[in-house]
């Protein structure tokens, strides 16, 4: 099978879902954190100031209705330094970088980071391959996340990740039953060992949030995750499913990674994290 996922629509949906995950939580957390966002035609950037990890900082959805020219790039280093962040990052498809995007990069002090891999399939394929919820480890169950779940539930998702900033497990939990969010956890017993999300931007979702903690792994949980959330996308209407985790260097090996590839996601491409820094 050869995906058929757009690469504009893969990117729009992976910073629709980080920007609306961030800025529709409640004002008073959003004035805690200092979350802002700023949106230049098809590109939108995000950034959490109080944040220390800096991987909220992020922008993308380049290239998807116009070329990328070099002041859009520009304005986005503006509002990283404006809203005070030390360092913000560009996620660009690789088929949509410009032939000068090294000269821009050298103009704006963009320096190469991380490399991360970009998946995607339809939800049909994802469907007819493993059901990750038949081959879960029986002393588990999985369900959707409902109201009175959502502070376990971000606890686990944020905490799991490392952050752990005041206010931002109150952010996180704020996106249970917001609009184009479905949320999932797996359980031992009563405790929340597993959580995932999708979000829904039209014929496409994104896999987001994937987290296990320690005495949850290895139990098929997040294979489960897949499964239930790539029924959700199809009830939803969607057609794709987008995913992104960090690539592999020689030796490594990325379990979220081959668990995808299992639940029939392919690789669209490797991307490159371009970091901007406050000098």
């Amino acid at each position: 099978m050869t995906t058929t996922v757009p690469i504009g629509l893969a990117e729009e949906t992976e910073i629709e879902a980080y920007a609306d995950f961030a800025t529709g939580a409640p004002t008073p957390v959003r004035d805690s954190l200092g979350i802002g966002s700023l949106r230049i035609g098809s590109a939108l950037a995000l950034a959490i100031r109080e944040d220390p990890s800096r991987f909220f900082n992020r922008a993308g959805g380049f290239g998807t209705g116009e070329p990328i020219t070099a002041d859009v790039p520009a304005q986005v280093c503006d509002f990283y330094r404006e809203h005070g962040v030390p360092q913000g990052a560009f996620m660009i498809a690789p088929p949509l970088l410009p032939t000068d995007w090294a000269s821009t990069a050298g103009k704006l002090n963009l320096t190469e980071g991380s490399r991360f891999v970009k998946l995607g399939c339809d939800t049909g394929t994802a469907l007819s391959a493993l059901d990750g919820v038949a081959a879960l480890d029986p002393g588990l169950r999985i369900g959707p996340v409902e109201s009175h779940q959502a502070d376990e539930w971000a606890t686990v998702m944020m905490t799991t990740f490392g952050f752990t900033t005041p206010g931002m497990i109150d952010m996180a939990a704020s996106c249970v039953g917001r609009p184009n969010w479905h949320q999932y956890a797996v359980w031992d017993g009563e405790r929340i060992v597993a959580v995932g999300s999708i979000f829904v931007n039209g014929e496409c979702a994104d896999m987001f949030g994937g987290a296990t903690l320690p005495e949850g792994r290895g139990r098929g949980a997040q294979s489960a995750l897949l499964t239930a959330r790539a029924r959700t996308a199809q009830a939803a209407g969607c057609r794709w499913l987008v995913a992104e985790t960090g690539a592999e260097a020689p030796g490594d090996h990325n379990t979220s990674l081959h668990n995808m590839l299992r639940t029939g996601f392919e690789p669209l491409y490797e991307r490159s994290t371009w970091l901007w820094r406050d000098r």
